[in-house]
């Protein structure tokens, strides 16, 4: 699947004229499913757009904007949609919820069979459903639960081995083997908010306002943008309250140089080490946004497919949004489906105009 430069689909939140609405039902799109309801005229029923039943004459439909409009009408429901009860996506996001909020309030983490007893449905289902609808298995899930809780309790706990049972790891080993995954730093050091982590930063300006670089041993762990200076400090100071950060020197503001020139001419290329912190899941969607070029976009559900999750869209959003290295990981490329901009986390603005700027080049 490549990337586009252009994306004119027709967006699942808006089916605002009726063309687009009788576009939906001709072709049974189950995203405008909720957003509106159609009635014939001939049979006396409204169904959801997706429905499956024999097409109908355009001159004998009318659009609702909810089934009680229908009703109100003089349209019964129809039997083979059910319009006015839950629709499957309904109950399968019902279903999920239930199975997260048992993994979120039990000690230990629930199995599969228990998990999908809550939800109604078969394991293999179960186990389908919820990764179409959260973008990981609900081990995965389970473990990213974990490893937040882990990162909560670290500081309020005197020491690490009971930081690690009260997050839900039982045993220390477990928790140790995938330590380096979860915080981006030992445990330890991690509990002390960063103690003897040595951050080098530099703050200086571009085209787009302030901008802060600071970068570990291991390569650079942020770049953010902002009106404020002293703000993009303090975000830093907050994510490593007792690291050490150290100003830069005149060879790191050399490598703040080659950021803030990508900034201003995207052509050139950035190829600098990250220390990229994240899940495994997040670390895969940031891996597909590096392969987007300078100039081109995708949107949420292309990079879900990418990188094998097509029903993962949200969870892309998320992991968009939990980015803290701003156009090395450009999620500044990434649009919504109908090709307009959605949030961005240092303003949409800056989104807009990095864009532009990469058409340009």
């Amino acid at each position: 699947m490549g990337f586009m430069k252009t994306n004119d689909a027709i967006d699942a939140a808006e089916f605002s004229s009726d063309e687009e609405r009788w576009a939906a039902v001709v072709h049974r799109d189950s995203r405008a499913d909720g957003v509106f309801y159609y009635s014939v005229r001939t049979t006396g029923v409204y169904c959801r757009p997706s429905c499956a039943s024999r097409p109908a004459l355009r001159k004998n439909v009318r659009f609702h904007a909810s089934c009680e409009e229908a009703q109100q009408a003089g349209f019964r429901a129809c039997k083979r949609c059910r319009p006015n009860a839950p629709s499957l996506a309904e109950q399968h996001a019902a279903g999920v919820a239930k199975a997260c909020r048992l993994i979120e309030t039990s000690a230990e983490v629930p199995n599969l069979d228990a998990l999908s007893e809550a939800a109604g449905m078969s394991r293999f289902y179960f186990h389908r459903v919820f990764k179409s609808i959260t973008g990981v298995t609900p081990n995965a899930y389970a473990a990213a639960l974990r490893a937040r809780r882990v990162r909560d309790e670290l500081p309020k706990h005197g020491t690490v081995t009971a930081a690690i049972y009260d997050a839900g790891f039982n045993s220390n080993g477990r928790f140790y083997a995938k330590s380096a995954e979860v915080l981006g730093m030992a445990p330890a050091r991690f509990r002390a908010g960063g103690t003897g982590e040595s951050i080098r930063f530099a703050v200086g300006e571009c085209s787009l306002g302030s901008i802060l670089v600071a970068a570990t041993g291991k390569g650079i762990c942020a770049i953010a943008l902002g009106e404020d200076p002293d703000g993009l400090l303090r975000d830093l100071q907050d994510r490593f309250p007792k690291a050490q950060l150290v100003g830069g020197d005149k060879e790191f503001e050399k490598l703040v140089a080659r950021v803030v020139g990508f900034v201003e001419a995207p052509a050139l290329g950035l190829d600098l080490p990250l220390d990229v912190r994240g899940t495994a899941f997040q670390q895969r969607v940031w891996q597909a946004l590096r392969e987007i070029p300078a100039g081109a976009t995708a949107s949420y559900a292309q990079v879900a497919a990418r990188i094998g999750e097509p029903k993962g869209t949200r969870a892309v959003a998320q992991a968009c949004a939990a980015n803290a290295i701003a156009v090395a990981i450009p999620c500044h490329r990434v649009i919504r489906n109908y090709g307009g901009l959605s949030g961005y986390r240092w303003g949409v603005e800056r989104k807009r105009a990095l864009l532009d700027r990469e058409a340009q080049s």
